[in-house]
Formats: C-alpha cells, sequence, structure tokens
C-alpha cells in the first residue's frame, strides 16, 4: 500500500488519477441545509 497502489490516495496522487479515495473536486461534507422561509397563511 504505497505509491504502487492505485487505490489509496497516495497512489492516485502518484499516477495523477482522481476516484473514490481521491475525487477532482473537494468534496464538503455535513453541509448545512438551507431552511425555507415559509410562513402558513
Amino acid at each position: 500500500m504505497g505509491r504502487g497502489d492505485i487505490k489509496t490516495k497516495k497512489g492516485k496522487i502518484f499516477s495523477g488519477s482522481f476516484g473514490k479515495s481521491r475525487p477532482s473536486k473537494t468534496v464538503k461534507k455535513a453541509v448545512a441545509p438551507k431552511k425555507a422561509a415559509k410562513k402558513k397563511a
């Protein structure tokens, strides 16, 4: 499990690929949902 292992983050950085262990875009965890301000008539 090092640079040669493509399934790990270090291996994906070394090979220059993206996937589950190294997503291409930064994923934000626990994003607060927007609260809709709806008033009942």
